[in-house]
């Protein structure tokens, strides 16, 4: 059997390590080898990312993503899409939706994961269809998760209808929280593949318990083709496997690959260097912690949560928060713990031991949850949780809401006229002042040299030689430094 590799460095590995802060600069050194590796699929980018560019750093995500295109040329880039929203926990409208997919796909993103995580079947569909008129690639996901509601019968359920689709180029299983464990994987990936006939499985699960390297290779004893890794330094911890270690695996257990193994090295050691240069941490095994199967928050989320708490001066309360989110989970009818639904679970156990007095104080989202607006909740809500959201008037107001379906001339015409559509789809996500401050900043950076220290060091070298130049100076329209070295 021929395994093939989905390559996650540049998409949830920096994600769950980095909170989708690489740069275009950062990523540069690295496309080279990764674009002629032989992955089946590159993953790239998706709505937060776009959002975390633009925010954090003012830089132009459309010329991010065309840069990576550029320098990945010749493989498949993937971009992953929730079937309600692709920007924000709200439900984005429809035109939006098709708009974005649109343009992803002029700008060289053709293949798209879409996932649902209440299962909404009928819109999962739909969004299949949208992606396939695009001239996209559909590959729904089976977004898992440990409750009393979601049995291999359900998950199976849904796969084959999924593998029923027209326009489905694969079907996606992942374990975002990473607590599925081997022995579950031997009864569930295997109900997956027999209903779900020759389709091509993927499999994508977060190595948060260190158990994921383990249940990929019951995913390929169970008929799993496709396996998500990442390079070693943005693998493990609340990211995926490294394809250093499963490409050996795959070899030890006599299954042949593409992966030009020789890519491996450079690749590694730039995301180090970038590591470094930034500041950030590289992955590593994670230790075993048992409370990840009553939480079951995502690996990008706790890191979140933590820093959000400690924004607030209240760090020194998450294990309390953890200790609570099992409770909210399953009192909100037992959603699988990703996003948005990890978030709302999050958020709410931590309103809920703020105010010391449990649901007093809801989101909007929760409430829309509970109003069945995200989709059809998977058990029943708490009946008296239900009551206290419902009572409130914030409830009430949102009773009747409906998904706001504006065309797209009535989009446009709350912008610029004329303005692009790429243009456009970053002021719907930002605001303007966001947008405007990206504009002003001008062109993008992506001449690595200028992103690490090598530059520094060889400045200083250059002072440093006895026999060099006695003085530097650098002048440009941002800045301007002069140095010299005394006689």
């Amino acid at each position: 059997m021929h395994i093939d590799f989905v390559e996650q460095s540049l998409r949830d590995g920096q994600q769950s390590l980095w909170g989708m802060r690489l740069r275009a600069y950062e990523a540069a050194g690295a496309l080279p080898y990764l674009k002629d590796a032989g992955y089946r699929t590159i993953d790239l980018t998706g709505a937060g990312m776009f959002t975390v560019l633009l925010r954090e750093y003012a830089d132009d995500p459309w010329a991010t993503l065309d840069f990576l295109v550029a320098g990945l040329k010749g493989n498949e880039l993937r971009s992953g899409l929730r079937t309600l929203s692709c920007v924000g926990f709200a439900p984005t409208p429809q035109v939006i939706m098709d708009l974005w997919i649109q343009t992803l796909i002029k700008h060289g993103v053709t293949s798209f994961w879409l996932y649902d995580c209440l299962y909404d079947m009928p819109l999962m569909k739909h969004m299949v269809d949208v992606v396939t008129q695009a001239g996209g690639q559909a590959v729904p996901a089976i977004m898992y998760g440990l409750t009393d509601v979601h049995d291999d019968v359900y998950f199976a359920d849904r796969a084959r209808e999924m593998a029923s689709w027209t326009g489905v180029e694969s079907i996606y299983f992942e374990d975002a929280a990473g607590v599925l464990k081997p022995e579950r994987a031997r009864t569930l990936l295997p109900a997956i593949r027999e209903a779900t006939g020759t389709i091509p499985l993927e499999l994508h699960c977060h190595n948060t318990t260190n158990l994921a390297q383990h249940n990929y290779i019951v995913g390929v004893e169970s008929g799993f083709t496709r396996l998500h890794t990442a390079s070693r330094p943005m693998a493990n911890g609340p990211s995926l496997p490294s394809t250093e270690a499963m490409v050996t695996a795959i070899e030890h257990m006599g299954f042949t690959h593409s992966i030009d193994t020789s890519t491996f090295e450079p690749v590694a050691a730039h995301f180090e260097q970038v590591a470094r240069d930034a500041g950030r941490s590289t992955g590593v095994p994670a230790e075993y912690d048992p409370r990840m199967y009553d939480h079951q928050l995502p690996g990008g989320m706790t890191g979140t949560l933590i820093n959000q708490l400690e924004r607030h001066g209240l760090g020194h309360r998450f294990p309390a928060v953890l200790e609570a989110i099992p409770k909210v989970r399953v009192e909100l009818g037992s959603p699988i713990m990703a996003t948005p639904f990890s978030q709302f679970v999050g958020v709410q156990a931590v309103l809920n031991i703020i105010t010391g007095d449990p649901y007093s104080m809801v989101s909007d989202e929760v409430v829309h949850y509970v109003l069945g607006h995200y989709g059809p909740v998977p058990a029943p809500v708490a009946p008296d949780v239900l009551d206290k959201i419902l009572s409130s008037p914030r409830a009430k107001q949102l009773q009747d809401w409906t998904r706001p379906e504006p065309t797209l001339d009535e989009i446009r015409a709350q912008f610029s006229p004329g303005i692009s559509d790429e243009e456009l789809l970053i002021r719907f996500m930002m605001s303007d002042e966001e947008v405007d401050a990206m504009l002003a900043k001008g062109p993008l950076r992506t001449d690595r040299r200028r992103s690490t220290n090598k530059v520094v060091e060889s400045v200083v070298e250059l002072l440093g030689d006895s026999r060099g130049s006695k003085s530097f100076s650098v002048s440009t329209p941002e800045f301007s430094i002069a140095t010299s070295r005394g006689a």
